[in-house]
């Protein structure tokens, strides 16, 4: 079998799912706008690359310089007939989809991932249409949550499947190297952007500073983004500083030893889609405080894996985290319940398994019409 992923070639999530169906006996290949890592795909996996500039291919959040996208249609082309795919899948509706679309290329799935239908439809009625056209004109639909399921189905009548991202719950478990019995370590793996709420996060830690002035607290911020400094300032402002430690943006193969810095994941997102990360902490038996939004609710058992908040109530925020921090057994208990459920519900080798059984579907589907 031959796929064509039209997909973001930086994404983790990309690189996640090329090389995983790659290993899977897959004939995987890649096109993408964006300069990429060669060394993050394994060597089964063939990348084309439309090579577009930084400042363009960084526009993701409407900005109709996409339009320059249009360009990548006679090298799409030009892959399609050299290679010719049994499947084309389109990652991220607003732009890749749209190209997929315009390739007219059969079968066709086109993956919703977030902000591409929870934010890019509401920019004006043309980015509604668009977002319309690209999923309109799929054979399949594919979404990674039920939240985001439903908020596609309000721009198309078509089945749509859900596919969730994974875990690999032999590189994400948990290592008890990093405990410290005298410090608890509140954290959370973001980037640094106003959707993940982290600003929140360090107005919720400062509370509990001041009401645990006693207890040997940390806060281990993981990521990189455009707010650091915004974010330093914050804590400077709140006389935490010296309590903060901001990581910076770290490869993907060190994300599971700083799972493990943690013990008490916060997840206080403004949108969120689904919730990786979320799932990443729970696979190392990291107890969850997650804000009540999106998909963030399908990734947390509230009460047996963490604690679901509602979105900007610091109190209910900083009270949740408390109970935590004051019962280890609670911590303990929360950490591996929910390695279970991800081990249950979202295992990437099942995940990866669920989408090939669909592209084999597909495949008879097309074969008996045919």
């Amino acid at each position: 079998m031959k796929v064509l992923l039209l997909s973001d070639l930086s994404s983790s999530h990309t690189i996640k799912w090329a090389n995983t169906l790659s290993a899977s006996g897959i004939e995987i290949f890649l096109y993408g706008f964006n300069k990429f890592d060669r060394t993050q795909f394994s060597d089964g996996v063939q990348i084309f690359s439309l090579n577009t500039p930084e400042f363009i291919s960084s526009k993701l959040n409407g900005n109709f310089l996409k339009i320059y996208y249009i360009k990548a249609l006679p090298k799409l082309f030009e892959i399609l007939r050299r290679i010719k795919p049994d499947i084309l899948h389109s990652h991220y509706v607003a732009s890749y989809g749209l190209i997929g679309a315009l390739s007219h290329f059969h079968p066709i799935i086109t993956s919703v991932w977030g902000i591409d239908i929870l934010k890019f439809p509401n920019y004006s009625f043309l980015h509604k249409s668009l977002v319309k056209f690209a999923l309109n004109k799929s054979d399949y639909i594919f979404a990674t949550s039920e939240y985001l399921k439903a908020r596609a189905q309000t721009y198309s009548n078509k089945v749509i499947s859900l596919t969730p991202f994974g875990v690999n719950t032999n590189i994400f478990k948990p290592d008890f190297t990093y405990q410290d019995d005298d410090e608890i370590v509140i954290g959370t793996i973001k980037n640094l952007e106003n959707k993940y709420g982290i600003d929140f996060l360090i107005k919720v830690f400062a509370e509990l500073k001041f009401r645990m002035p006693t207890s040997k607290l940390k806060l281990l911020i993981v990521g990189g983004g455009s707010l650091r400094y915004q974010l330093e300032q914050l804590a400077e402002k709140l006389n935490i500083r010296n309590y903060v430690e901001f990581a910076g943006h770290i490869p993907h193969n060190q994300i599971p030893t700083y799972h493990n810095k943690i013990d008490i994941a916060c997840y206080f997102s403004n949108v969120e889609s689904f919730g990786v990360s979320v799932l990443e902490s729970s696979a190392c038996e990291k107890p969850v405080v997650v804000s009540d939004v999106g998909g963030l609710t399908e990734v947390v058992q509230n009460n047996r894996t963490g604690f679901v908040v509602k979105s900007h109530d610091i109190k209910v925020s900083v009270d949740s985290i408390q109970k935590l921090i004051l019962d280890r057994q609670l911590r303990r208990s929360f950490g591996q319940e929910g390695r279970k459920m991800v081990k249950r519900l979202f295992e990437e080798k099942d995940c990866v398994n669920r989408m090939i059984n669909f592209y084999n579907s597909i495949l008879r589907d097309n074969k008996n019409v045919d």
